[in-house]
């Protein structure tokens, strides 16, 4: 029976019995006398206390459908709530859901959308950086060579400086072009990007020490540039936000599925607080979404901040991303 039936019949049957008790043999006396009172107290009681029951079960679902709505978030998918209650409530519960469903869909899609309009945009301005202004100063320097040689000696070394400053130039943006666009991902595969990336990222006020399990599964390219880009932007936020002097990177087998470790000595990160979490934390929980892949990130065992991407393989990835 619907709630509102429910209720509605709850407080007819007490309003019938009260009408029935005025108008039968049974009187008040004046004044009260203290029996009297205690019996119209408990019955006051009574009709009270089976009200609230009443509601409180009724609307136990209501509670939890409220709770799902004020906590939900589409980049952290949670258990839907359960379709309980009768009638209308249990419907309206199964629309919530149905509803959460189209929403995960819609904004996995468009994510695809734009993280794939991301990494071509990416590989364009590699390409034009490595292509275009990459080949232009390497002819700089080569022509600056040349005019060094034919130089007088006050002269040449200032151009030999300039030489320097030209060729650093180069090697910066040689490695902004990798960044953008891993070529050695596609060349040799993920296990050799990542402990490329641990050493691009070591210099004299970081360590990134890199442990990779030999005889990983193969996951597929899009869930390889997945655990890259993670992999980048961990490393990326430990050397700029966190001020850790080690980071270890491990890439590992866990059951059915292959898991992804950036921890670092740095600051800790509370991963509940979701106000506080950047567009690169964002971006992570995205990716992590287009190959039905577990997040974490949050405080490390021993302090510091720990990202923890889990990646499902074989039949196990296909039912979660079908």
């Amino acid at each position: 029976m619907p709630l509102f039936w429910r209720i509605s019949l709850f407080n007819s049957v007490v309003l019938i019995a009260a009408t029935a008790l005025l108008l039968g043999p049974v009187t008040v006396s004046t004044p009260v006398l203290l029996t009297e009172a205690a019996i119209l107290t408990a019955g006051l009681v009574v009709i009270l206390v089976a009200n609230v029951l009443l509601l409180r079960i009724g609307l136990g679902p209501l509670r939890r459908l409220a709770h799902a709505m004020t906590t939900t978030d589409l980049l952290r998918p949670r258990v839907r709530p359960k379709a309980d209650g009768d009638g209308e409530i249990a419907a309206l519960i199964t629309t919530f859901n149905t509803m959460l469903d189209r929403l995960e869909a819609e904004r996995a899609l468009s994510a695809a959308r734009t993280l794939s309009a991301q990494e071509s945009e990416r590989h364009r301005v590699a390409q034009e950086l490595y292509d275009e202004v990459g080949q232009t100063l390497a002819a700089v320097l080569l022509d600056l060579r040349r005019v060094a040689d034919q130089a007088p000696d006050e002269v040449r070394e200032q151009l030999t400086q300039v030489q320097e400053t030209t060729r650093a130039g180069l090697d910066e943006i040689r490695r902004i072009a990798r960044r953008l666009l891993p070529g050695v991902l596609e060349e040799l595969g993920l296990a050799s990007a990542l402990r490329s990336l641990s050493d691009e990222f070591t210099g004299p006020s970081l360590t990134v020490r890199h442990d990779i399990a030999p005889g990983l599964p193969a996951l597929g390219d899009n869930a390889d540039l997945v655990l890259y880009r993670v992999a980048q932007e961990g490393l990326t936020n430990a050397a700029r936000h966190s001020g850790a002097r080690l980071v270890r990177l491990s890439l590992e087998r866990a059951g059915d599925a292959v898991r992804l470790r950036v921890r670092d000595d740095g600051r800790g990160f509370d991963g509940s607080d979701e106000g506080a979490e950047g567009a690169g934390i964002r971006g992570m929980r995205e990716r992590a979404l287009l190959i039905g892949a577990d997040l974490v990130v949050g405080p490390a065992r021993g302090g510091g901040t720990e990202v923890r991407l889990t990646v499902p393989v074989g039949d196990r990835a296909a039912a979660r991303t079908g």
